[in-house]
């Protein structure tokens, strides 16, 4: 397994100082924002521009890193929504209709910038247009939110296409506000479009623990379908939660809030059983570290993180025979 970055977090530098400064660090691989204000890719000019496609290859190569994943959280989160004034600076235009046509139009020219660049995962969210209809009060929202599944499928299985022309896999991120929020919200999206390959998930345990739910059972019940994985943890904060729950809002840096971000290591996620998990279900590529702990800066995070997950990373996973006294089976493998 590889240690990656999201190097979004230093979307105010360019793309060469990022790529230097995260590989003397140590890390591997790069994920790269596709959304229409990042600075380190343009997938228009990926597509048109054949000098720019090499360039940007070339200046990553020279630092030694791949890129994981190419990320379009902000456009797909349009294609289901919040299309009301909260999103107008992701869209040229604030009407909803024209938003959710942006918005597929752009996850599929991701996707084949993906593919111009020899990269096979898109992450990003999906958006969900009846977040606010979660909880099952007034009693009609729980068939606002069954019919809402229908929207999804139509939308998604029309993008999926296109990635299923380019070889590209959409990797969803399981997050508040999409539709897909938790366990049985993913199941449902898996099956609402018809267990197609082109779909999975941008696996983050951050956004599972702090409901409660066991990030290791997301893991062996999808293991086949993530494509790409967040190194991010979440902390249940003690002297909040009991005040604030684990639904604060605010900003992030407030004190008192029930549960934040936090840099691996630094949170209530279970590292070692992650790793474990993911090699049991054959996960073997990029753990993308996202910053966004609201107590330390992107330095520290950056520095911790991979000091903190390095040690935990199994460079050589039990080979199919087992285990090393099983001395027959050894013997015919190598």
């Amino acid at each position: 397994m590889k240690l990656g970055i999201f190097s979004v977090l230093y979307n105010d530098k360019p793309l060469e100082e990022v790529a230097a400064y995260v590989s003397s660090l140590g890390y591997e691989a790069v994920e790269l924002a596709a959304w229409k204000s990042s600075t380190h890719l343009d997938i228009d000019r990926t597509v048109q521009d054949k000098g720019y496609k090499s360039a940007l290859i070339e200046t990553l190569k020279r630092h030694n890193l791949e890129i994981s994943a190419i990320s379009n959280h902000l456009e797909g989160q349009l294609v289901l929504g919040s299309l009301d004034e909260t999103t107008d600076e992701w869209a040229p235009s604030p009407k909803p209709d024209e938003k959710v046509k942006y918005a597929m139009e752009r996850l599929k020219h991701t996707a084949q910038a993906a593919n111009e660049l020899g990269v096979r995962v898109v992450a990003g969210f999906s958006g969900s247009n009846v977040w606010d209809k979660w909880y099952s009060w007034p009693p009609a929202n729980e068939k606002k939110y069954e019919q809402a599944w229908e929207i999804f499928a139509e939308r998604f299985n029309n993008i999926l296409n296109t990635f299923a022309t380019y070889g590209v896999h959409f990797a969803m991120e399981v997050h508040p506000t999409e539709i897909a929020y938790n366990i049985e919200t993913a199941a449902r999206a898996v099956e609402a479009l018809g267990k197609r390959k082109e779909f999975g998930f941008n696996f983050d345990p951050s956004h599972l623990v702090w409901q409660s739910i066991d990030p290791v059972l997301f893991i062996h019940e999808f293991g086949d379908r993530i494509y790409h994985a967040h190194a991010k943890d979440s902390e249940i904060v003690k002297e909040g939660v009991a005040r604030s729950g684990v639904i604060p809002n605010g900003p992030w840096v407030r004190r008192g809030r029930g549960f934040r971000f936090r840099v691996p290591g630094w949170g209530d996620v279970n590292w070692r059983r992650i790793m474990t998990a993911l090699l049991e279900v054959g996960y073997d590529f990029v753990l993308s570290y996202e910053h966004e702990d609201p107590v330390m800066s992107r330095e520290d995070g950056c520095r911790k993180n991979i000091e903190f997950l390095r040690p935990l990373v199994i460079n050589e996973p039990l080979r199919e025979w087992g285990v090393w006294w099983n001395k027959e089976k050894a013997e015919v493998s190598t």
